[in-house]
């Protein structure tokens, strides 16, 4: 495959408290506020996208990729999670992964995302408020949700009582950060400050080779099928980026009934190499389809994509992903990195008693970046 950065070390950052080459204050002053803009506008789309009944969500024209994304996320929470284990969830949107860490039997939850309306849902959903969820059992772990921009503010004072945390997980929104370098450092070391050694980041985004094939193959800065489009603005006419700046490439992404905003390229052999400067160690990175292919050979991750129906039941149920929702499937990529560092031979319990088994309005908490 063509890839769209050449894999080289980048030499446009250094060590972790290396600061931004900027020109001057103003330059500084006009990324942090076109970045605030840019975070903002994601807040609120999000925000805006309201929970969707069971019905509603059955009639989306993407519901058996939505379910394939579900089958990719359970797989990593059951490879990497392990009963009592504490968790930050850094995006966690309107809680759609809680019942995936309830099925893990984990111990602690921290969910954290810059969307109030997302957390507001989170909320809901973990208290068991939504219809869809009124036959389900209450969630056997506490809980504690947090409005912030994980790509901004520092995470670890203001959770020190809660680390080390054993797991971290970002699915489909670690690009977010890549905006800027600052704002990617922020989140890396968000992550790395507050998991344990030894412990475990799993995450998701979208396949930056795979982006940038497609925009090279395409005839204009536009792309895409029935249910998705990329565009790309005239400065990246060329089609070609440069490996000194990393950072900041934006494009604006649609995807039926799912997203409709800007989002940032993240060449992954650069992610790489920021996330080493933070102690966190790569432990694979697979394509979706390579993902699919790959766990889809286990029986176990077989059952489990009967049940949730990607790809149809395997009997009466022969609904499967169209071509196009397979070819947004290519799109993303699915990552593990571990912590740096000897694990510690007795696992803390000492998240017990934190959190709380039914959230209230109040007790959201809400950090200003």
């Amino acid at each position: 495959m063509k890839r769209g950065y050449d894999e080289t070390p980048s030499t446009s950052f250094g060590p972790p408290k290396s600061k931004l080459r900027l020109d001057s204050y103003g330059e500084s002053r006009a990324v942090e506020d076109k970045s605030f803009e840019n975070a903002r506008r994601v807040a609120d789309h999000y925000s805006a996208r309201s929970n969707q009944t069971l019905e509603e969500r059955e009639a989306s024209p993407i519901i058996q990729l939505k379910k394939l994304n579900n089958w990719i996320k359970s797989v990593l929470i059951q490879l990497y999670a392990r009963p009592k284990d504490a968790v930050l969830d850094i995006a966690c949107g309107k809680g759609g992964d809680l019942i995936k860490w309830d099925k893990a039997r984990i111990g602690y939850y921290v969910g954290v995302d810059i969307a109030e309306g997302s957390i507001r849902d989170c909320q809901t959903r973990y208290n068991g408020d939504l219809d869809q969820q009124q036959r389900r059992k209450k969630f056997s772990f506490p809980a504690r949700l947090i409005c912030a921009d994980c790509y901004e503010v520092r995470l670890d004072k203001y959770l020190r009582d809660d680390a080390p945390f054993d797991i971290c997980s970002c699915q489909f929104a670690l690009h977010y950060s890549w905006s800027t370098e600052a704002r990617a450092r922020q989140a890396l070391a968000n992550v790395s400050a507050l998991l344990r050694p030894g412990g475990t980041f799993i995450g998701t985004m979208p396949d930056a080779n795979v982006i940038i094939k497609r925009l090279r193959e395409a005839e204009g800065l536009e792309f895409g099928n029935s249910v998705y489009w990329i565009c790309f603005d005239e400065e990246y006419s060329s089609k070609k980026f440069k490996p000194s700046s990393p950072f900041g490439v934006k494009y604006k992404f649609h995807l039926e009934d799912a997203v409709d905003c800007p989002e940032w390229i993240v060449p992954f052999h650069v992610f790489k190499c920021l996330a080493e400067e933070y102690d966190l160690e790569l432990i694979f990175v697979k394509n979706s389809h390579e993902f699919v292919n790959e766990f889809l050979k286990k029986p176990e991750f077989v059952d489990l994509m009967r049940r949730l129906g990607a790809l149809g039941d395997g009997n009466q149920d022969q609904s499967t992903l169209s071509q196009d929702e397979w070819d947004v499937a290519y799109l993303y990529l699915a990552f593990v990195l571990r912590k740096r560092g000897q694990p510690s031979s007795s696992r803390r319990n000492s998240n017990i008693n934190k959190g709380k088994m039914h959230i209230s309005e109040d007790d959201i908490e809400f950090i200003s970046s």
